[in-house]
C-alpha cells in the first residue's frame, strides 16, 4: 500500500463536518434574567487542640488541721474554643508554571495511583516501560481520561459511604502519536509506514477502552489492589451490547453482528457520568478517525442516503485512518476498520459498511460485576460524545441528562426519560436493568438558543414532522433519528456552539454548566461554510498570539450555564449566561477577558467540569494549546453564582467593509479571588483531566493525560529530549517514558480538599 498523507497536518481531535444552514445568535441580545446571590461554600468543622494548665498551689497559710493544706476549688474548665468554620477556597492560588511536575498548593500532597501499563492481575508483570511491555488486556491503558469513583465496604458490596475502599472506573481515551504510531509504546518507536504490524496494531487497540481497578488506604497511604477480582478492562475489541431504539435495527447489521444486536468495542472514550443508580457512563469521542473508507465507495454505495451519514460524521471517501490499523492483516479485527460497502449483500450482512454506526455513543457499565455485558444507550443519541451530567433525581419526575458533542459547530443535547425516578431503583439488584429502564425510551432534544436570553430544547423525534420531513435526509424511523441525531439537530435548528464538551450541574441549584473550549472558526467575516459569525453564546471573535503565531476565532474558550424553565427536566425552555471567558490577565478586558481574570485565575481552553458533591466546589480543568508558551494545563476550584449575577454587555466588531457588528452576550458576575482560583497545574505536554473523590472529600483523584505529548518521535531514543518524563521524574514506576496517570490528592491536616 502505498504511504499516507501526512498527518501531522491532520487532527482527529478536531472534526468539523457541520456545512449546514442552521443559525447561531441574534446579533442583539435583551437583558431580562433575573439577578440572584453568589453561591456561598458550605461550612465544615476543623479539628482544634485543647491546651489544659496546671493551678500552682501556695505551701504558707492554712490547713485542715490535718497537717494538709487547704486547696481552692478547681476552676470551672474553659470552653473550648468553637472551631473555626471551614473556608472553602482558602488554600493559596498556585501561579502558572512551565515545570514538568505537578504544582499544588502549600499544605497538600499527592501520589502518583494508577499509570499506564500497570498491572491489574496478579500474573501480570510490573510495567518495564520500554517498550517490550504486552498482555495490555491486563494493565492500565492509555491517556487517562473521564473517572468515576464507587465505594466498598469490608463486604466488596457497593457502599455510599466508604472513604478508604472502592473503585476507580478510567477511561482510556488515545495514545500519543503523531504519524500512525504510539510510539511511547513501542520499543523502537513503531511502524510510520503502512501496512503496520499486527503486534504494534494490538497493543494499540488493547490501550483503548475503560478499565475499573481497586483502590485502597491503608494508615494515610492509597494504593491499587493489583490481585482484586474487581479489576477488569474494556477494549475497543470487547463484546459490547446495542440498547435503545437502535437495537437490532438495520443501521447495525455487520459481518460481527448480521442480528444488529451487538458490536465490538468502545472507543475513544472521553467523559463520564454516574447514574442515580450505581453504574459507569462513558463517552464515545473522536471515534471516526479510526475507521477508512475507499476512495470510490461513495459511487459503490450509490451516492444514497447513507454517504449524507458519513459526511456529516466526518467519513469521508479515501480519507486515512488515525493509525491504520486496518493494514495489520486481513483477520476480522483489522477488517472491521474498512468501512467500504465492498459485499454483495443488500443489508450489510457480509461487510463493514455499517460498522461506524457502532461507535458514538454513552456507554453503561456496572462496575461492580464484570460479567456483566456493557451496553451502548442509543436512545441518548450518536455523536462525539464527552460526559453525561445527570440533573437531581426527584422522586415521580423523569431523569435528565446532559450532553455535549465536541466538535466545532456543534451541539447541546439533552434526554428525558419516559420512565418516573423511584427512589426505590437507586440500590438494584441488577443495575443494569434499572439503566434500560431509564435510559432505553426517553426523548431527546438539541438546544436552540434565543436572542432574548432565553431558548428552546428542541424535540429530536421521529414524530417531530420538522425532523421526520427533513430535505437534507430520509429518516426511517426513531432508530435513524438516534443514529444520525447532528442531522436530527440540524433539521430543527440547533445552535452551533464552540465545542461542547463536559457538562456539569450545579447541585446548589440545578444549573446546568457546560465547557465550551475554543472555536477557530469564528470570524467577524466568514467565509466558507463552516465559518460562523460571532453570536450571543459565542460571542467572542480575536486573536490571541502564541509567541509569532496568531490563533484567530476564539482559542481561549467559556463556560456557559443554563437554567431550566418551571417545568424543570421536562422543561423545553430554558435562560442563559456565560459564566466564565478563558483568557490571559493582560488581554484586553474590553472584547477578550471580559470576566476580568487576574494572574491567579486566568486559564485557556476549559475541557472538565466536575462540581464536588461534598463541597459544592466547581473544578474546571484545561486542555489547551493557546497558552502553552506561559503555562502548562491546569485545574480551577471555583465558586459560581447562578444565571443572572451578572450583566449584558455589548461586543462591537468592525467588519472588512467597515460597517459594525453588534453582539450582545450576558456575562456573569466576575469571580473574586475567594471565588476562583488556581489549584494545580499539570506537567509539560499534559491534559489536566477527570476528577472524583471520596464521600468526604478528603481524597480527590484527578488525571494526567498525555505528559510529552510534544516529544518528537524521532527522539525517542533519547530521554533527554523528551518534554516531559513525568510520572518517573516523580519518582514512579521504572524508565523516562511519560505515561498518563491517576493521581490523589489530600490536604495534610486531613481536611476536605479545596478548603
Amino acid at each position: 500500500m502505498k504511504n499516507p498523507p501526512d498527518l501531522t497536518k491532520i487532527d482527529f481531535n478536531d472534526e468539523d463536518s457541520n456545512t449546514s444552514k442552521n443559525p447561531t445568535f441574534d446579533a442583539v441580545l435583551a437583558a431580562r434574567l433575573s439577578r440572584r446571590g453568589l453561591l456561598r461554600g458550605g461550612v465544615g468543622s476543623a479539628g482544634t487542640a485543647l491546651l489544659g494548665g496546671l493551678a500552682v498551689v501556695g505551701c504558707g497559710g492554712g490547713g485542715n488541721g490535718n497537717g494538709f493544706p487547704v486547696l481552692p476549688p478547681a476552676p470551672a474548665p474553659a470552653p473550648a474554643p468553637a472551631p473555626a468554620p471551614e473556608k472553602l477556597l482558602g488554600f493559596e492560588a498556585v501561579s502558572k508554571s512551565l515545570a514538568d511536575a505537578v504544582v499544588i498548593p502549600a499544605g497538600y500532597s499527592f501520589s502518583v495511583l494508577y499509570a499506564l501499563g500497570d498491572p491489574l492481575t496478579a500474573g501480570t508483570p510490573a510495567y518495564r516501560n520500554d517498550g517490550t511491555d504486552t498482555g495490555f488486556e491486563n494493565r492500565a491503558g492509555d491517556h487517562h481520561d473521564g473517572m468515576e469513583w464507587f465505594g466498598l465496604d469490608a463486604n466488596g458490596k457497593a457502599s455510599l459511604t466508604s472513604i478508604d475502599r472502592g473503585l476507580l472506573a478510567v477511561n482510556h481515551e488515545a495514545t500519543t502519536d503523531q504519524t500512525l504510531s504510539s510510539f511511547f509504546l513501542h520499543a523502537n518507536g513503531g511502524t510510520t509506514t503502512l501496512p503496520r504490524p499486527a503486534v504494534e496494531v494490538d497493543k494499540e487497540i488493547a490501550i483503548h477502552g475503560i478499565s475499573v481497578v481497586e483502590v485502597k488506604k491503608t494508615a494515610d497511604k492509597w494504593a491499587t489492589v493489583q490481585d482484586s477480582a474487581f479489576n477488569f478492562r474494556l477494549t475497543a475489541l470487547s463484546d459490547i451490547e446495542i440498547a435503545g431504539p437502535a437495537r437490532g435495527n438495520a443501521l447495525l447489521v455487520t459481518k460481527y453482528s448480521p442480528t444488529g444486536l451487538k458490536t465490538r468495542g468502545t472507543l475513544n472514550n472521553c467523559g463520564t457520568g454516574k447514574t442515580p443508580w450505581g453504574t459507569f457512563l462513558t463517552g464515545e469521542e473522536n471515534w471516526f478517525g479510526y475507521f477508512t473508507r475507499s476512495a470510490t465507495d461513495d459511487t459503490a454505495r450509490g451516492n444514497d442516503k447513507t454517504v449524507t451519514a458519513l459526511k456529516r460524521y466526518g467519513s469521508a471517501q479515501g480519507g486515512a485512518s488515525r493509525h491504520g490499523w486496518e493494514s495489520a492483516g486481513p483477520d476480522d479485527q483489522y477488517a472491521r476498520w474498512i468501512i467500504s460497502k465492498i459485499g454483495v449483500s443488500t443489508d450489510g450482512s457480509d461487510d463493514y459498511r455499517n460498522e461506524l454506526n457502532g461507535m458514538g455513543y454513552i456507554v453503561e457499565v456496572d462496575p461492580f460485576d464484570k460479567t456483566k455485558s456493557a451496553k451502548k444507550r442509543t436512545a441518548l443519541g450518536r455523536f462525539a460524545h464527552e460526559s453525561a451530567a445527570f440533573g437531581t433525581p426527584v422522586a415521580g419526575q423523569p431523569l435528565v441528562v446532559y450532553m455535549g458533542d465536541d466538535a466545532r459547530n456543534e451541539y447541546t443535547y439533552k434526554f428525558v426519560s419516559t420512565a418516573l425516578w423511584s427512589a426505590a431503583d437507586a440500590n438494584p439488584a441488577d443495575r443494569l436493568a434499572i439503566g434500560d429502564k431509564y435510559l432505553n425510551d426517553g426523548k431527546l432534544y438539541a438546544a436552540k438558543f434565543n436572542a432574548d436570553g432565553t431558548g428552546e430544547w428542541r424535540e429530536l423525534s421521529f414524530t417531530n414532522p420538522v425532523v421526520s420531513g427533513f430535505a437534507g435526509y430520509a429518516f426511517a424511523d426513531q432508530a435513524d433519528v438516534c443514529v444520525n441525531v447532528r442531522l436530527a439537530a440540524d433539521a430543527v435548528g440547533a445552535t452551533k456552539m464552540d465545542r461542547p464538551e463536559w457538562g456539569a450541574v450545579n447541585p446548589a441549584n440545578g444549573e446546568i454548566y457546560q465547557t465550551l473550549t475554543n472555536n477557530s472558526n469564528r470570524r467577524v467575516d466568514p467565509s466558507g461554510s463552516s465559518q460562523l459569525a460571532p453570536d450571543g453564546a459565542n460571542p467572542r471573535v480575536y486573536t490571541d498570539m502564541k509567541g509569532a503565531a496568531a490563533q484567530s476565532g476564539n482559542p481561549n474558550g467559556h463556560l456557559l450555564r443554563m437554567r431550566e424553565g418551571a417545568a424543570g427536566a421536562a422543561a423545553t425552555s430554558f435562560t442563559w449566561d456565560v459564566y466564565l471567558f478563558g483568557a490571559e490577565a493582560g488581554a484586553d478586558k474590553a472584547m477578550v477577558n471580559i470576566s476580568s481574570l487576574t494572574a491567579d485565575q486566568d486559564f485557556s481552553s476549559p475541557d472538565g467540569l466536575v462540581f464536588s458533591p461534598s463541597t459544592g466546589i466547581c473544578w474546571i480543568q484545561t486542555d489547551d494549546g493557546a497558552y502553552t508558551d506561559v503555562t502548562n494545563c491546569m485545574m480551577l476550584a471555583a465558586l459560581p453564582g447562578q444565571v443572572g449575577d451578572g450583566a449584558a454587555k455589548t461586543l462591537s466588531y468592525t467588519k472588512a467593509d467597515s460597517s459594525k457588528l453588534d453582539v450582545t452576550t450576558q456575562v456573569g458576575k466576575a469571580p473574586t479571588a475567594d471565588t476562583l482560583k488556581r489549584f494545580l497545574v499539570g506537567p509539560v505536554g499534559s491534559e489536566i483531566t477527570g476528577m472524583c473523590e471520596t464521600p468526604d472529600g478528603k481524597a480527590i483523584f484527578i488525571n494526567i493525560q498525555h505528559p510529552g505529548e510534544t516529544t518528537s518521535q524521532a527522539n525517542l531514543a533519547d530521554p533527554t529530549k523528551y518534554t516531559s518524563r513525568w510520572p518517573s521524574n516523580a519518582g514512579y514506576g521504572a524508565g523516562s517514558r511519560p505515561r498518563s496517570a491517576t493521581i490523589v490528592i489530600t490536604k495534610n491536616d486531613g481536611g476536605r480538599v479545596g478548603s
